[in-house]
């Protein structure tokens, strides 16, 4: 015998009308930020979230893959949106762009501290591609917006890569002053052949025509050097500070 949702037991049933088939992707995906919110991304367990649900942890895999799917259109779902949310009369100028966009992303990691370094730290859709900003879509307007303002390719590379440097470390660090977990969440071996990111070899950039032509300077590994530009200009910032 089945009551509306439970079974006889007093268990949801994975099946029943009002438990399992309300279920979609996009619910289970709200459902696991809000947990997340709650518990950190570290605490974020498929049998967790059923019972946050109402189901059987069963029935989620009838939408997502396993938890590294999940936690992968978390990171979708967070990052979705961000460019059409841009407040476009400050990005008539370069700077007014990246003010908006960096404020954005500082929004986001504040929201949800706890979700922040999934995007922080998980592999990229590509090696090449920096976190946070680390969407097609994101990169894509990032680089059309500064060539569009008069940058040259290698100032839109530059630009790309201090922009994602300054954002990835002064918010990581926002969020951990906040109580966030800040290291990498364990990934399972196999899960349902999850659609796990960082498969460059067959990315399709056909949609992303500027991120295809900056491909090669995107690979460049600079480290190094941005590390000693980021070194002198933290210590002509505090020169400045101290002779005033």
């Amino acid at each position: 015998m089945v009551e509306r949702g439970r079974d006889v037991t007093g268990r949801h049933h994975p099946d029943a009308p009002g438990s399992a088939d309300r279920l979609s992707r996009d619910l289970i995906v709200q459902a696991a930020i809000s947990s997340i919110d709650r518990r950190g991304a570290q605490g974020l367990t498929m049998r967790g979230l059923g019972q946050d649900l109402g189901v059987e942890a069963m029935a989620l895999y009838r939408y997502v893959t396993g938890r590294e799917d999940l936690l992968e259109a978390v990171i979708a779902k967070l990052l979705g949106g961000v460019r059409q949310s841009l407040d476009h009369r400050l990005t008539e100028s370069w700077q007014g762009y990246l003010q908006a966009l960096a404020h954005r992303i500082r929004a986001i990691a504040t929201d949800h501290p706890g979700a922040f370094p999934l995007i922080a730290t998980r592999h990229p859709a590509a090696p090449w591609l920096r976190p946070p900003l680390r969407s097609l879509e994101l990169v894509e307007d990032f680089l059309d917006t500064l060539l569009r303002h008069g940058l040259t390719e290698g100032q839109v590379v530059g630009a790309y890569r201090g922009f994602t440097s300054f954002l990835l470390g002064t918010l990581l660090l926002e969020v951990a002053q906040r109580g966030a977990e800040s290291s990498p969440i364990e990934e399972p071996l196999d899960e349902g052949h999850a659609q796990i990111p960082n498969d460059d070899g067959r990315l399709d950039l056909s949609e992303t025509t500027t991120i295809l032509r900056f491909r090669d300077l995107l690979s460049e590994d600079r480290s190094a050097e941005e590390f000693e530009v980021a070194l002198e200009t933290l210590l002509d910032r505090l020169e400045l500070d101290l002779s005033q």
